[in-house]
């Protein structure tokens, strides 16, 4: 279990793009503590979303914590973009570039968080040697690249090997890949505190069911199961 406090961080990827600016402004009146922005090249990962345009309306829309998750290679070049875009935190991925030190580096020099995320069949001792220079993990719990995936279980396994390799340090653990009230309480026993979800917040649209659903992932992660 993480000492860090929980947060929920709805992904906008779900969210109708229609009209983008009222959902980021619902999730944030529900109680979100992050917004999630999935941005996907249709490289890296095989769908293609957001770029720093996105980011800087969320910005707009929302005074919260901006967590960009950047699925692209190279993402070198475009960090100095969304860190102007408005985002707090941004991720890069351990499997997406050869010199993962210099993009952390390259974020922080920004003023910004650093995070490194690692897709489902990455080791977690690809981020052993680089775990001074983050903020912030995300353990993928599903192959990046689209929403409403099933959650693969070994994930578990691999927070609790984040968890250990973290030890004291002020580094939040990040889960994203269908997480729901089902499983938060499973998940943060595991390590996890920021828990990013989409289909299971934003499922039908509807601003109305937010609340609820931020509120039951939340508890389910405070309700620590084993």
């Amino acid at each position: 279990m993480s000492t860090r406090p929980i947060r929920i961080a709805p992904s906008i990827l779900s969210a109708d793009f229609t009209r983008l600016g009222e959902e980021i402004r619902a999730i944030d009146a529900a109680g979100a503590d992050y917004i999630h922005v999935d941005v996907m090249d249709g490289h890296f990962v095989p769908n293609i979303t957001f770029g720093p345009i996105a980011a800087a309306a969320a910005r707009q829309a929302s005074r919260k914590i901006i967590d960009c998750h950047l699925m692209i290679t190279p993402a070198d070049p475009f960090i100095t973009a969304f860190a102007k875009a408005g985002a707090d935190i941004i991720t890069v991925h351990a499997e997406a570039g050869p010199h993962l030190h210099r993009s952390l580096q390259a974020i922080r020099n920004e003023g910004k968080k650093a995070g490194v995320a690692i897709n489902p069949a990455t080791p977690v001792s690809a981020i052993a040697h680089v775990i001074a220079d983050v903020d912030l993990i995300l353990v993928m719990s599903v192959n990046p690249g689209f929403g409403g995936q099933t959650f693969i279980e070994e994930s578990y396994t691999k927070l609790r090997q984040v968890r250990d390799l973290v030890g004291g340090r002020p580094i939040d653990i990040e889960v994203d890949g269908g997480v729901s009230a089902d499983n938060a309480g499973k998940l943060a026993a595991a390590g996890a505190n920021v828990f990013v979800a989409g289909t299971s917040i934003f499922a039908g649209n509807d601003p109305k069911t937010y609340a609820a659903r931020i509120a039951a992932i939340r508890n389910g992660a405070l309700t620590i199961q084993v």
